[in-house]
This record gives structure tokens, C-alpha cells and sequence, in this order.
């Protein structure tokens, strides 16, 4: 439930924060009468993600075990791409994104009479972008770990990203953005990685990836994967108690590059 929460908390504000920052611009510039355009374009991405994931999620349990296994791969392969991009493009572009989407509402309004349906996109592709990544990531996570309780943190997360960035945007309230980032950014990578491992185990179940399958360690008298933690950590981080050397690799070789990338170049952003 926490994993989904975190994911739809993280990925809320960053749609909340690009709307927020065009909503307050367009207040400023005594364009408000436009921000019905801008909803506009939220509740479409947001139709989208959600007819999405649900024909995803509908189609990937009709289909045989093996086959089911290799999309389970599949979507856990490309969630852990988007998740990634994400990321870095985030740390990379928060300090201008302020200024890059003002300039790209202003460019709007100086063309005219196209300029509604020019924010109506600004806010489709900012919902969408986000909601696709959310989309693909909780389905991979949630056929790891299926349970109510997924779907009930992914709508407390978007409740409480939807209440904070419209307190952002009233001023009621200010955060460091910088640590909220950096800190998500690294719990999302350690998931990534066991997600990653998770993708392999179930490409093999499917009959695609058949190297280094022999056991790297037996950790069961120490935690069993069916024990209450067990299920938690495989939930949260994809632990197996007893993981193949493929599994291990790559999760090693993908938290320690990301974990150090991300680690050396975060710098603070201002709070807001």
C-alpha cells in the first residue's frame, strides 16, 4: 500500500506542480478565464491513464500462465525504464521547469486564437506523462503484490498530491521540494531494482531468460519470502529468499550506478 501511495504522491505533484505553475501564470497575466482549457486537458490524460491501465490489467489476466509471465516481464522491464527517465529528468529539470513552462504558456498566448486548445495539450501531455509512468509501474508492482490495499494507496497518494499542490499553489503551504525529490528519488530506485529482478524471475517463468539461474544464496531461515516481512520487502523491493545469480546481478547493477548518479549530481532546489 505504501509503495503505491509514495508512487501516485510522487508523480501527483509533479503533474500538480506543472499545472499549478500554468493556473498561476494565467492568473497573473488576467488570462483565468483559459483555465477551463487546462482542466480540460487534466481530465483527459486522466481518462486515458486510467482506460489504459484498466484494458492492461483486464487483458494480462485472460491470457495463459506463460505468456502472462512474459508481459508481467515486459511491463516490469518498462516501468523500470520510465521510472527511471523520470528521475533523472526530474532532478535535471526542476530548477528551469518553472520558467520553461511559463515561457511555453506565454508562447501560447501569443498565438492567438488557437492558444486554448495549445493549453489544453500543456496540460494533456503533463498528466499524461506522468500518469502512463504511475499506470505502468503500479501494474508491474501490483502483479508482483496483488492486494486491495495497491489500488487503495494509489488513490490516498493522488488524494494527497492533489490536496498539497493545490496548497502549493494557494500558498498555504511551502516544502522543500529539493529533499521531497531527492529522498522519493532514492526509495523509487531501490524499488526499480527489485523490480528489475522481478522482471527476470518472470522472464524465465516464461521461457525467454534462461541464463544464471543457479541460486546465489538460500536466506529462508533467516526470512522467509511467505513470512508477513517477506511479503512486505517482495511487495516493496522484490525480495526472494532465495534469488538466482541473474536476479542479484541485476539488481546490483542497476541500484549502485543509478544510486551514485542520482546521489552525486542532486543539488538543492528552493523550497516552495
Amino acid at each position: 500500500m505504501f509503495i503505491a501511495f509514495l508512487i501516485m504522491l510522487r508523480e501527483g505533484i509533479e503533474a500538480a506542480l506543472i499545472v499549478g505553475i500554468v493556473a498561476g501564470f494565467l492568473k497573473q497575466s488576467g488570462h483565468s478565464r483559459l483555465m477551463p482549457k487546462v482542466w480540460l486537458g487534466v481530465v483527459l490524460a486522466a481518462l486515458m491513464c486510467l482506460a489504459l491501465g484498466y484494458g492492461i490489467h483486464r487483458e494480462t489476466g485472460e491470457i495463459p500462465q506463460k505468456q502472462q509471465e512474459l508481459v508481467v516481464g515486459i511491463i516490469g522491464l518498462v516501468a523500470v525504464a520510465m521510472i527511471s527517465y523520470m528521475i533523472l529528468w526530474m532532478q535535471k529539470a526542476a530548477r528551469s521547469m518553472k520558467q520553461h513552462v511559463q515561457q511555453s504558456v506565454q508562447a501560447a498566448l501569443n498565438r492567438g486564437n488557437g492558444h486554448g486548445w495549445a493549453l489544453v495539450g500543456m496540460a494533456f501531455l503533463a498528466v499524461a506523462r506522468e500518469g502512463l509512468e504511475s499506470v505502468f509501474f503500479l501494474i508491474a508492482v501490483f502483479q508482483q503484490s496483488p492486494s486491495w490495499r495497491m489500488p487503495a494507496g494509489a488513490v490516498l497518494g493522488l488524494a494527497a498530491a492533489v490536496l498539497i499542490g493545490t496548497l502549493i499553489y494557494q500558498g498555504g503551504i511551502r516544502i522543500n521540494l529539493a529533499k521531497f525529490f531527492r529522498w522519493t528519488g532514492v526509495f523509487l530506485i531501490v524499488v526499480a531494482a527489485g523490480l528489475l529482478a522481478g522482471s527476470l524471475r518472470a522472464l524465465h517463468e516464461a521461457g525467454v531468460w534462461n541464463h544464471f539461474q543457479d541460486t546465489a544464496f538460500h536466506a529462508a531461515h533467516i526470512l522467509h519470502e511467505d513470512s508477513p516481512l517477506g511479503v512486505i520487502l517482495g511487495g516493496f523491493f522484490g525480495y526472494s529468499d532465495h534469488p538466482s545469480r541473474g536476479e542479484v546481478g541485476a539488481w546490483l547493477l542497476y541500484l549502485i550506478p543509478m544510486l551514485f548518479w542520482f546521489l552525486r549530481s542532486s543539488k538543492p532546489l528552493p523550497a516552495r
